[in-house]
This record gives C-alpha cells, sequence and structure tokens, in this order.
C-alpha cells in the first residue's frame, strides 16, 4: 500500500521519488491512494504497474463542492458519502447514478458531470478486503500528519540548518508513531493475504 500527498510536480518527478522508493527497498505495492495528480497516475503505471490507483474521496469530495452552491455542499456531502458506504462496488455504482440523476434534478449539472466522470476511480478500494476500506479510500491521515508537522515547524519559524529542522520532524513522527499508531495495527494484512491467495487458487 502506498500513500502520497503533497506534491504537485510532473511525471519525472513523480517517476524519480518512486524510484527512490524501489531503491529503499519498497516492493509488493497493491494500491496507490491519492488526489487526482496525473504525473502521479502516469509514473504509477510505469513504476508500479502491478498498482491499483485510488482517488482519494475527500479530494474527489472538495472537486465536486468547487462547483456547488454553498447552499448545497452539506446536501450534496450526504449524497456523496451514500455512495462510499454501500457494500459492494456494484451497489455503490448504483448508487453513484442515483446521485448523478438526483444532483441533475437539483440544476446542480457541473457536480453531476463530476460525479459520473470521476466516480469510477473513487471505488478501487472495493477490490480489496472490506475490513480495509475506511483506511484505504483517502489519505486523510497523512494530510492530518503532514499539518502537524507545519503546524509545529511554524512555530519554532526558522531554523539554523537542514537537520535541526529534521531532528524536529523525526522526534514528531516518533512521538505519533508511539503514541497512535505504536499499539495498534493500521491494517491486519492477514486480509489482504487472504484475497491474494484466494485470487491466485481461483486463477
Amino acid at each position: 500500500m502506498g500513500a502520497v500527498e503533497g506534491m504537485k510536480e510532473g511525471k519525472a518527478s513523480w517517476v524519480n521519488f518512486f524510484q527512490w522508493l524501489r531503491g529503499r527497498g519498497l516492493d509488493g505495492v497493491k494500491l496507490i491512494v491519492g488526489d487526482k495528480c496525473l504525473g502521479m497516475l502516469e509514473a504509477v503505471g510505469e513504476v508500479f504497474p502491478e498498482a491499483k490507483y485510488q482517488r482519494c474521496t475527500v479530494h474527489f469530495y472538495r472537486n465536486v463542492f468547487s462547483v456547488t452552491p454553498r447552499s448545497k455542499v452539506k446536501l450534496v456531502a450526504k449524497m456523496l458519502k451514500a455512495i462510499h458506504a454501500q457494500e459492494s462496488k456494484k451497489a455503490a455504482r448504483e448508487k453513484a447514478k442515483a446521485v448523478v440523476e438526483e444532483l441533475r434534478s437539483l440544476k446542480l449539472k457541473e457536480a453531476a458531470k463530476k460525479v459520473e466522470d470521476g466516480i469510477e476511480e473513487t471505488l478501487t478500494y472495493c477490490d480489496f478486503p472490506s475490513e480495509h476500506w475506511t483506511r484505504i479510500r483517502t489519505n486523510n491521515v497523512i494530510e492530518r500528519l503532514n499539518r502537524e508537522i507545519r503546524r509545529r515547524t511554524r512555530v519554532v519559524g526558522s531554523f539554523p540548518d537542514g537537520n535541526s529542522a529534521l531532528m524536529l520532524v523525526c522526534a514528531r513522527l516518533h512521538h505519533v508513531a508511539g503514541t497512535q499508531w505504536g499499539n495498534k495495527k493500521y491494517m491486519n494484512m492477514k486480509h489482504l493475504e487472504a484475497a491474494i491467495e484466494d485470487v491466485s487458487i481461483a486463477g
């Protein structure tokens, strides 16, 4: 699994980044979760051709909200969340069709088009164990961590050198790993291992 956020560079930068990760020993990548960055998508296909892409649902919602009147945002948010609350990809697709029709009936044509055109890439998580769905349909966990790091470095203001900044960031990451993630598994990978095994036996 991989989740990347905050990089807006083109394909070459993403290819270099992914190749660096592979050089550090990253392999067996099954899923990349991120916002809709075309350079990233092209790079994923080149460096990790076996990996699937999941568009972050939160980024997708924000994209739909960008063409939604403020007075309708709460209503549209409920409609979008209903799509991703379904029990299967088939049910989610059917719900998405109903949402598109409802948006059109509300005269929200641009929002309807964004849902119609983009919903499929937000449903990749359905191809993975259901126990993992809430963890892999968004990269918000990493976004929150990035925000926390930015907040703490801003408080300091300036650093005497790069190592000082790195030490602060590493200390924060160590604290988060020890308190929030250290005592529990983020995801039980046995579910994924079982699913892969089932596919290989069926194939």
